[in-house]
């Protein structure tokens, strides 16, 4: 069964996420296809609809007001099923999208995903981050969740952001304790995911000569 308006909108209350025409048919049609393809390839662990709702979509919507992120150019590393670079492109549709995914079969997936949302302003990119490099050249935003080897992501992430870009990173507390420590970074004060254990979102900038 379809979650309701009302459902979706407690889910996301939290996260301070209001609902808004058409946001709630588009989640409903995201998760439809999420599920869908989730038994061909492995996109998500969680398949009850209300918690992809709060952890999937309210956890990659919560940057929209704490950053805050509403347009600019946005590349996502190692996309998967498209969180959170998708949930936030239909909470802000001006957001520009790259979705960097090596994985050839969750590539298909994001592209299935532009077409069935009806999306436009989002480039899909088939090729390991470390590898990619004028396609996202001067960048707003480089986002990743869940990504593993963070180090590496902010060795590369500089050469990729304006002058007065961000990284945004959702990732344990210890974590980004841990990455907060790496030289040549400067970090906001980590921010506790509402409805998480431990959870964070984390935004820094490269230090500027």
């Amino acid at each position: 069964m379809a979650l309701s308006d009302p459902q979706i909108a407690a889910a996301l209350e939290p996260f301070g996420v209001r609902l808004v025409p058409d946001l709630a048919d588009s989640i409903r049609r995201y998760i439809r296809l999420l599920l869908i393809w989730n038994q061909k390839i492995n996109l998500t662990t969680i398949c009850d609809p209300i918690e992809i709702v709060e952890r999937h979509f309210g956890e990659s919507m919560f940057a929209i007001h704490a950053v805050p992120i509403q347009q600019g150019r946005l590349a996502d590393v190692g996309s998967g099923a498209g969180f959170p670079a998708m949930a936030l492109k239909i909470g802000c549709p001006a957001l520009q999208l790259t979705l960097i995914e090596a994985h050839a079969r969750k590539a298909a997936f994001l592209l299935e995903l532009k077409r069935e949302l009806n999306l436009s302003g989002i480039e899909i990119v088939r090729e390991r981050y470390e590898n990619v490099g004028e396609q996202i050249l001067h960048t707003d935003f480089l986002t990743a969740r869940a990504l593993g080897n963070f180090s590496t992501f902010l060795h590369w992430a500089p050469n990729s952001l304006c002058p007065n870009g961000k990284v945004l990173l959702w990732l344990g507390a210890n974590d980004a304790e841990e990455l907060q420590s790496i030289a040549g970074w400067v970090w906001q004060d980590p921010i506790f995911i509402p409805r998480s254990e431990k959870r964070v979102l984390l935004i820094g900038s490269p230090e500027r000569a």
